[in-house]
C-alpha cells in the first residue's frame, strides 16, 4: 500500500523526467542498488557537514581529508552492503582517490574558517493550502550579520551545460519557497557549488520567482494525482534511460512493469 502526501525535489524531479521513474521509487518503492557515485556524494557531504562541526581555526584541507576514513567507516557500518559496489580493491583506492580531490575542490571555493552556518543538514517541510506537504534536506544555510540569508548545495558532480541544469535550479527554488513559507522571508541567495568543475552558480530569487516555483509545483502535483486515478504512468524515452535501474521492467524497452501497489490516499484527489 502507498500514499502520496508529500514531495521532495528529487521526487518532483523523477516525475517530470519519467512519470513510470516517479512510481517505481515513490508507489512501488522498488529498492535500486547502490552507485559508487552517489556513494561518494554521500560520503564527501557527511564530511563538508562534520566540518563546520570544528572551531574555524581547524577548519583546514588536512583536516577535512582526515574526517574521509571515518565517514567511510560511519556509512558502511549502517550498511555493509554497499561495499558490494567495489569488486576490487582498485576500485575502492580509486574511490577514495577521487573523494579527496573533491575535497580539495571545496577549499578553491571558499573559506570555511570564514563562515558560522546557521544550520547544516537540514530538514525543511511545510504543507500548502491544497494539504500537499513539501520536504526535503538542505545541505547548509548561513545567514549573514544583516540577517540576510544563504542556502547552499553541494555537487559532487560537474557543472551541467545551462540546458541540462533545470532539476538543480528547481531544487533550489523548491527550498526558497518551503523558507518563505517557514519564515515569510524571502532568501537572500541560492548558491550551488559544483565541485566537479570547481564552481559556483549564484541566484537570487524574487517573489516572482517563488510564485512562479509554487505554480509549477503545483503542477507537477496535479499530473501526479491525475496518473495515480487513472494508473497511466507513461514511461519517458531518454538517453538518460541508459542508466536507470528500472529499464529491464520498462514497456518503453520491449519489457513489462509490475501492478501498481494500491494508493490508499493521495491528496488533491
Amino acid at each position: 500500500m502507498a500514499v502520496l502526501t508529500s514531495l521532495s525535489p528529487s521526487r518532483a524531479n523523477d516525475f517530470i523526467q519519467c512519470p513510470l521513474k516517479f512510481r517505481f521509487r515513490s508507489i512501488d518503492k522498488l529498492p535500486e542498488p547502490p552507485s559508487q557515485a552517489a556513494f561518494r556524494g554521500t560520503v564527501v557531504h557527511s564530511v563538508l557537514e562534520k566540518l563546520f562541526t570544528a572551531p574555524a581555526e581547524q577548519r583546514t584541507t588536512d583536516h577535512a581529508q582526515s574526517l574521509l576514513m571515518p565517514a567511510w567507516t560511519e556509512l558502511v557500518d549502517k550498511d555493509p552492503e554497499v561495499l558490494e559496489i567495489f569488486t576490487t580493491e582498485a576500485e575502492q583506492a580509486e574511490f577514495f582517490t577521487s573523494a579527496r580531490k573533491l575535497l580539495d575542490a571545496y577549499f578553491t571555493l571558499e573559506f570555511p574558517e570564514h563562515l558560522e552556518p546557521d544550520e547544516t543538514e537540514k530538514f525543511v517541510r511545510t504543507t500548502l493550502d491544497s494539504g500537499l506537504e513539501l520536504r526535503g534536506f538542505i545541505d547548509r544555510i548561513d545567514v549573514a550579520p544583516g540577517g540576510e540569508k544563504r542556502l547552499v548545495d553541494y555537487k559532487t558532480g560537474k557543472q551541467p551545460k545551462p540546458q541540462y541544469g533545470r532539476e538543480a535550479k528547481f531544487q533550489m527554488g523548491f527550498y526558497a519557497l518551503v523558507e518563505y513559507r517557514l519564515t515569510g522571508e524571502l532568501v537572500h541567495t541560492l548558491q550551488l557549488m559544483y565541485l566537479g568543475s570547481r564552481s559556483v552558480l549564484k541566484s537570487h530569487p524574487t517573489m516572482a520567482d517563488i510564485e512562479a516555483t509554487q505554480f509549477e509545483i503545483d503542477a507537477i502535483w496535479k499530473d501526479i494525482v491525475a496518473a495515480a486515478k487513472t494508473d497511466r504512468w507513461r514511461p519517458r524515452k531518454s538517453p538518460l534511460c541508459n542508466w536507470c535501474t528500472f529499464k529491464p521492467l520498462c514497456p518503453a524497452w520491449g519489457n513489462a512493469a509490475p501492478p501498481t501497489p494500491e494508493i490508499t490516499e493521495i491528496v488533491g484527489a
